[in-house]
């Protein structure tokens, strides 16, 4: 217990210095239009209110190696909130799934330009498409657990997306809510042992050119462990 509660900690070190940085920074002009990354822009203002949540108790952060009790023996039930390209990849066995940010289908000439922007600095190296908050989250979620006293296991792939469903959920009346610490990424093999899909679920956030180098590079492991 006294190592996780280490890692959760650390966990939760990091994001605070994160924050204090970003208030130190000093901002130029603002840009003509902003390409807003889900992990990064569009999570901030919610991230405080999560912090908060977790400083005060009101939400709990669970590591990715104690999902697995957390759902089998306390009840949780795991909200799978990534895109459905990421959950095609990889995805828990019985997850509950409601994207949070879904493709954007928008093609005016402003929004065009953001895309083209996001594929050449975005897109081609992550494999992710340009998307917009889902408007409907949480009432899809209410359609698929309308228990607001169900334990609900927020996770996505680096934890970032989860944090700003977790906030949205709270506000809506939600008070049982777990977040994953880290997402999938930190899973290690094992941590969920029931899994479907082609990829590992640590790598499904993972695409575009990242995804052939890490190929690459796991080629290269297991040439490396046969000599």
């Amino acid at each position: 217990m006294a190592i996780q509660q280490c890692q959760l900690n650390r966990l939760l070190y990091t994001s605070t210095l994160m924050r204090q940085q970003q208030k130190k920074k000093k901002h130029g002009k603002p840009p003509i239009f902003s390409i807003s990354t889900p992990s990064k822009l569009q999570t901030h203002a919610s991230s405080r209110n999560v912090w908060k949540l977790i400083d005060s108790g009101a939400v709990r952060p669970i590591l990715p190696k104690d999902a697995a009790y957390a759902l089998n023996s306390e009840g949780f039930i795991l909200l799978d909130i990534r895109p459905e390209w990421e959950r095609e990849k990889a995805r828990v066995s019985g997850s509950v799934h409601v994207p949070l940010f879904v493709k954007d289908m928008d093609n005016s000439p402003i929004t065009l330009l953001k895309k083209w922007v996001h594929f050449g600095y975005i897109g081609l190296w992550t494999g992710q498409s340009f998307t917009m908050i889902n408007p409907d989250f949480v009432g899809e979620v209410e359609m698929v657990v309308p228990d607001k006293d169900a334990k609900l296991l927020v996770a996505c792939g680096e934890g970032l997306r989860s944090v700003m469903a977790t906030s949205k959920l709270y506000e809506r009346g939600y008070r049982n809510l777990g977040w994953l610490a880290g997402g999938f990424s930190r899973a290690n093999d094992g941590d969920f042992p029931d899994l479907e899909g082609t990829e590992k679920l640590q790598y499904a956030t993972i695409g575009g050119v990242s995804y052939y180098l890490l190929q690459l590079l796991i080629l290269l492991q297991v040439v490396g462990k046969s000599k």
